[in-house]
């Protein structure tokens, strides 16, 4: 079992790291467009593994490709990253043309591999993946929902006091400002948050969930890579032991929520084959209008991109 991550900065390399230590592959293929970068830090990551006991081997490459040859999963997490004041919208013209290169060099020497995005802006690049990639959508999609849930879960349990284990929710809609938290769906260890907090408490967490992101930068100056690294490396997981385990993720939707040709957070199941199912529930008016949103503000993204891409031809 081989996993290449693309891209060696904060969230590639702590991707990486999380997929070694958990030993999900034999190999772990670290590649990034720097000289050095990536043997660097895959050296750095390897000489952990007689203190933290694992034996997946960590490998890095500068632009070589060849290395990345038969890889089972590709995370993309290549991209320039977000600087304060900057959204990520600001990033399609960049970002796309490297996500579009990436793809083509892995497609290239893994014409069989899953592909997990997580470069911003996180809807529009799983597209230009999906786009270039030239394979079933069931095989590329984003990592976004998994992230923006554990942000929600994890101020749930600093309100709460309680233990983030416990915790469970359901976030769809795009990655940013637009995200659709669903506190319908939230529970701990069973019971309804809604009957644990405030609504207005609630409502705050909810809203501070929808600019996580865009805190961590203020507080950084960059985007964060602690919890975007190991969010990828749990979908990786799901994907090379077939859990079967149900993740919000962005998904192209063909039908689904009434929706077509979008990519889109929505609750799937991930398995050895990539997206196995799709999980359509059963949302209200007021959530439906905020998924219907949501999805209109990464379509006008979906478009300029689909424009850049008309011009350029």
């Amino acid at each position: 079992m081989k996993v290449t991550v693309v891209g060696a900065g904060n969230v590639g390399s702590t991707c990486a790291n999380v997929i070694a230590h958990k030993e999900l592959c034999n190999e772990v293929i670290l590649l990034d467009i720097k000289e050095g970068i990536a043997e660097g830090k895959s050296l750095d990551m390897w000489q952990t593994s007689p203190i933290n006991l694992y034996d997946t081997r960590i490998k890095g490459s500068t632009n070589d490709y060849a290395a990345t040859a038969g890889s089972d999963v590709v995370v993309i997490t290549s991209g320039l990253p977000r600087k304060p004041g900057m959204s990520r919208d600001d990033l399609i013209a960049t970002n796309a043309g490297i996500v579009r290169s990436v793809t083509e060099n892995i497609m290239k020497y893994s014409p069989n591999t899953i592909i997990v995005v997580v470069s911003n802006p996180l809807d529009v690049m799983t597209y230009c993946a999906y786009q270039t990639a030239g394979i079933d959508s069931k095989r590329v999609f984003g990592m976004a929902g998994i992230l923006d849930t554990a942000r929600y879960r994890a101020f749930l349990a600093d309100a709460l006091n309680t233990s983030p284990k416990d915790i469970q929710a359901v976030l769809m809609g795009g990655h940013g400002d637009t995200m659709v938290p669903l506190p319908r769906y939230t529970t701990v260890a069973g019971i309804p948050v809604t009957e644990l907090i405030a609504a207005d408490k609630l409502n705050a967490i909810v809203e501070r969930t929808k600019t996580g992101g865009g805190e961590l930068v203020n507080l950084m100056g960059t985007s964060a890579w602690y919890a975007p690294g190991a969010a990828a490396a749990q979908m990786v997981e799901a994907i090379v032991r077939d859990q079967k385990r149900i993740f919000p993720c962005c998904a192209w939707l063909q039908g689904e929520y009434g929706m077509k040709d979008i990519y889109l957070g929505v609750p799937v199941k991930l398995g050895k084959n990539g997206i196995e199912e799709i999980i359509e529930l059963q949302l209200n008016a007021d959530e439906k209008e905020l998924l219907t949103n949501s999805a209109g503000a990464v379509k006008e993204v979906m478009n300029v991109l689909d424009g850049m891409q008309a011009t350029a031809k």
